[in-house]
């Protein structure tokens, strides 16, 4: 049976593409060209469906939620913070799996920050 490889892209709405995606760039250091190819390091990726009811994407109008893994959780934190981005103030962390926090994009998107355990 033929199967996927791995996650090809994740495409937002925005009222302003470009500003969006230098946000993106300019908070999260995401080395993205032109055409937003981005070659991202390796590990490991989780796809997992939540109940419909869930409160965990922040909105109920966000539908999905993106995940991004980072080395030192506390330091992407501080750096978003200190950019002026609107970060939660609470983190949470599983046994055996890490360290979680969060950061809304300009557009209102919630996204996670997974520091993998």
């Amino acid at each position: 049976m033929e199967h996927v490889l791995g996650i090809g892209g994740y495409f937002l709405r925005a009222a302003d593409p470009a500003a969006m995606s230098a946000w993106y760039r300019e908070c999260l250091g995401m080395d993205t060209d032109a055409n937003g190819l981005w070659r991202q390091e390796s590990g490991p990726t989780v796809f997992a469906a939540f109940e419909s009811e869930t409160e965990y994407f922040g909105s109920r109008d966000q539908q999905t939620m993106l995940n991004f893994r980072v080395r030192d959780l506390d330091a992407m934190l501080a750096q978003l913070r200190a950019k002026g981005a609107d970060v939660a103030e609470e983190t949470q962390e599983m046994d055996g799996v890490g360290r979680f926090g969060w950061v809304t994009d300009p557009e209102g998107n919630r996204i996670e920050l997974w520091q993998p355990a």
